[in-house]
């Protein structure tokens, strides 16, 4: 009897961190889309960020074109370049998925900026955020928010929010300067 319930336990072990792996993943056509995720944000944020891996794992090239959710108002896909020494975001129409590739969005580089966030983006809640590609569609992530560090705001990414915030508010829209 004892090893029938140990055998039962492993078994829902297994069955509950499959679920938690497939919704750190999802796929559409030939595009996998791994560890979809994003920070907690304070109460005053109006933006936020979220970061993923995209695989490419078809033969033809596709592109990330655009995002949505519910939870902001806008939705966009972000860089960062460097501009004589000094980095800047910049606001991306599209990013390139070669064949076979595989493209890291983190902080200090690709990233997908949320605009007017209608409420704070809470430590263990996910939220859904729609990606449309080129090619292979639209699909829908379950984007886990996670907190900073040691239980505190991580500061670079309140400052990366901050940035864009304050860019609204100044230039009273979001235009980050050119394509490149």
């Amino acid at each position: 009897m004892k090893k029938w319930l140990v055998s039962f336990v492993m078994l829902i072990s297994l069955a509950f961190l499959a679920d938690s792996v497939s919704a750190q993943e999802a796929k559409v056509g030939a595009i996998v889309i791994k560890n979809p995720w994003s920070r907690e944000t304070a109460a005053s944020m109006s933006t936020a960020v979220a970061y993923m891996i995209l695989q490419n794992e078809g033969k033809d090239a596709d592109r990330l074109l655009s995002g949505a959710t519910p939870v902001a108002d806008r939705v966009e896909i972000h860089t960062h370049v460097d501009d004589n020494g000094v980095m800047k975001m910049r606001q991306i129409p599209n990013v390139e998925l070669a064949p076979g590739s595989v493209t890291t969005f983190a902080p200090g580089g690709l990233h997908v900026m949320l605009f007017g966030v209608k409420a704070p983006l809470k430590k263990g809640v996910n939220f859904p955020l729609t990606l449309t590609f080129e090619k292979a569609g639209a699909v829908t992530l379950d984007v886990a928010v996670q907190g900073g560090g040691d239980g505190h705001f991580n500061a670079s990414v309140q400052k990366e929010n901050a940035k864009h915030h304050e860019h609204d508010e100044r230039e009273g829209h979001h235009d980050h300067g050119s394509n490149h």
